[in-house]
């Protein structure tokens, strides 16, 4: 991995980071957001949007790691399925120099989808994997990925196009109805588990390095939105 990608993953991420927490104001009427795939881990019986990228990430023994795809504005998208490591990886055996991590892909709902694609359901995969992968190498462990310019733009075909793509006036509703998690078989491991559904295909995401001058522009957009939220902020308080 080579310091401008890290980079500009990083500056993504936090662009990421500034739309789901909140920290970039929006109108009540008139939020704008973004359609992408938020990287999320279990903790304390809940998501939670990750405060690193997937290659900088290095989830522990018995974690569970989440994606969700959604159009995503102040409020997060998390997965809709809970992180339960047990019923993911729990027919898994441990082995020896090696971690097991539980995986949530949840491709989110038909609203959110790219037009001219269906989303498919949540999925759990055990990931057996070395104590060092991070969780770029545990996604692409699971599933095919797509990486455009650092980002990671799609996960086992889906979407089957677009990147990142801004959403205008986005309609984001208050809660997501929970899914139940169609759990396939373990991948990485030496040991055959007793689970029988199909396993996911397996590939190494795209390594190709993204240019400066990308790294220059997101760096502008996160500025560019951090400094309208506190212009907007600014203005209401006077307006008060």
């Amino acid at each position: 991995m080579t310091a401008h990608r890290r980079t500009v993953r990083l500056v993504l991420g936090l662009l990421a980071g500034l739309l789901l927490a909140g920290t970039v104001a929006t109108t009540a009427h008139a939020e704008d957001g973004y359609r992408f795939w938020g990287y999320y881990q279990w903790s304390n019986g809940q998501w939670a949007f990750s405060q690193k990228g997937a290659d900088a990430n290095v989830p522990a023994d018995g974690a569970v790691e989440g994606w969700r795809f959604a159009v995503g504005g102040a409020k997060p998208r998390v997965p809709r399925a809970a992180g339960d490591f047990d019923q993911i990886c729990g027919k898994t055996p441990a082995e020896t120099g090696k971690k097991r991590v539980a995986l949530v892909i949840d491709p989110g709902t038909p609203e959110d989808a790219v037009a001219g694609d269906t989303p498919g359901p949540a999925t759990g995969t055990c990931v057996v994997t070395d104590p060092k992968s991070n969780g770029a190498k545990i996604l692409a462990a699971a599933a095919p990925v797509r990486v455009e310019k650092g980002l990671t733009c799609g996960i086992a075909g889906y979407p089957s196009k677009s990147c990142g793509d801004q959403v205008k006036n986005i309609k984001v509703p208050a809660t997501d109805a929970s899914v139940t998690l169609q759990v396939g078989q373990a991948v990485g491991s030496t040991v055959t588990p007793s689970a029988t559904p199909v396993a996911s295909d397996s590939s190494s995401p795209d390594d190709s390095g993204a240019p400066w001058t990308g790294i220059i522009i997101a760096a502008v957009v996160v500025v560019v939105l951090a400094g309208g939220g506190l212009l907007l902020n600014r203005r209401r308080a006077a307006a008060k």
